[in-house]
C-alpha cells in the first residue's frame, strides 16, 4: 500500500539498544477484532507481517491476539506478559483511556512499548508511536468540505470511538470549517461502524429538515449514512465524506459517484510499519523510538486509481 509520509521524527535513546544478542526475545501484538473494515484491514497486514518476520528473524517469537472490547484486550496483554514473558509489546488501543494504565504498567515494568494509531490517555509511555496524521485527517476533510460548500450550510458529523485520535480529527476539522458558514448542527459517535451509524444517521435525519452534507469521518461509518440517507429518501443531502481509503469508496470517487465524490486516506497498513520497526529495534542498534507520522492524503478523481487495491481486503 502507498503511504505518504507527513512527517517522521525518530530518536535514538541514550540506553542501549533493545536487544542485539543471539537469544530469543518475544513481541506481543495486541489489536482490535476486525469489527469493522478498516481493522479487518489492519488485522490482516498484522498477520501477514508477522508470519513473514518470523522467517526473517529466527531469533524472534511473536504472539498475536486480538480482542472484542477493551477489557479482553488488558486480559490479552497481561497473559503475554505472564505466561510468554514479552521484551516489546505492539498495541493497537481499542481505546485509549481504559489501555493506559495496563500499558503503562508493562512499559514500567522495562518493556519495550511501541503504541499504534490510537494514543493512550497519558502522553509518553510508549517509546514509539506509529499512527497517521490525525490532525491532518481533520484537516484535509475540512478542508474539502469548505471547497465543495462556499456559501456554506448545515453538516452533522459522525465521530468515532471515543479515542485520542477521534478528539485530534474532529478537532482539526473544527479548525478547518472556523469561519466558513458550515455550521455544525449534529455530532454523534458513530463508533467507527456501519449498523451504528445508520442508526445516529437516522435520527439526525429525524431532527434536521435540511443538511447539506455528512462528514462520516470513516468509510464504513459512510456506508450507514448512505443507507440511512436512502431509506429515508431525502434529496437534500450533496454528498457524504469518509475517510480512510476502503477500496469500495476509492471505485466510487474513480467513477464520479457525486455522493462520494472524495475520500481521506488513512491506510491500515500502518500496523506493519509498527511491528516491523520494532522488530528491527529488537535485532539491531538501529534507533526507533519516537514517533512516525503517516501523512493524509485527500483522493479525487483525478488520483483515485493511484489508492484503488481490489485486492485487498479494506
Amino acid at each position: 500500500m502507498k503511504t505518504i509520509l507527513a512527517g517522521c521524527t525518530v530518536l535514538a535513546l541514550a540506553a542501549p539498544a533493545i536487544a542485539q544478542d543471539d537469544e530469543t526475545k518475544v513481541i506481543g501484538v495486541s489489536i482490535p477484532a476486525a469489527t469493522h473494515g478498516w481493522a479487518g484491514g489492519m488485522n490482516y497486514h498484522a498477520q501477514q507481517t508477522v508470519e513473514r518476520l518470523e522467517e526473517v528473524y529466527p531469533n524472534l517469537d511473536f504472539v498475536l491476539a486480538t480482542a472484542s472490547d477493551p477489557g479482553t484486550q488488558v486480559n490479552d496483554i497481561e497473559d503475554m506478559v505472564a505466561t510468554r514473558n514479552i521484551d516489546a509489546l505492539v498495541v493497537l488501543p481499542f481505546e485509549s483511556d481504559p489501555l493506559t494504565s495496563p500499558v503503562q504498567s508493562v512499559a514500567q515494568n522495562g518493556t519495550w512499548v511501541t503504541v499504534v494509531d490510537r494514543g493512550l490517555a497519558i502522553e509518553g509511555i510508549e517509546d514509539l508511536y506509529v499512527a497517521g496524521d490525525n490532525p491532518g485527517f481533520g484537516r484535509v476533510s475540512g478542508e474539502y468540505m469548505v471547497s465543495q460548500m462556499p456559501d456554506g450550510g448545515n453538516i452533522v458529523v459522525l465521530r468515532g470511538i471515543p479515542t485520542a485520535i477521534d478528539n485530534e480529527r474532529v478537532e482539526g476539522f473544527q479548525q478547518a470549517i472556523e469561519g466558513s458558514g458550515i455550521e455544525i448542527v449534529g455530532m454523534e459517535h458513530g463508533n467507527w461502524n456501519r449498523d451504528d451509524s445508520f442508526n445516529v444517521m437516522q435520527d439526525f435525519l429525524q431532527k434536521h429538515d435540511q443538511i447539506d452534507a455528512v462528514w462520516a469521518s470513516d468509510d464504513d461509518m459512510a456506508v450507514g449514512v448512505l443507507a440511512a440517507i436512502e431509506a429515508a429518501g431525502r434529496d437534500d443531502i450533496k454528498f457524504v465524506l469518509g475517510g480512510a481509503g476502503m477500496k469500495e469508496m476509492v471505485k466510487r470517487v474513480m467513477e464520479g459517484d457525486t455522493m462520494i465524490p472524495a475520500d481521506v486516506t488513512y491506510p491500515p497498513s500502518m500496523i506493519a510499519t509498527a511491528i516491523e520497526m520494532t522488530a528491527v529495534g529488537m535485532t539491531s542498534n538501529a534507533p526507533v523510538s519516537g514517533t512516525f507520522t503517516i501523512g493524509s492524503v485527500l483522493i479525487t478523481p483525478e488520483n483515485a486509481e493511484q489508492f484503488y487495491y481490489p485486492d485487498s481486503p479494506f
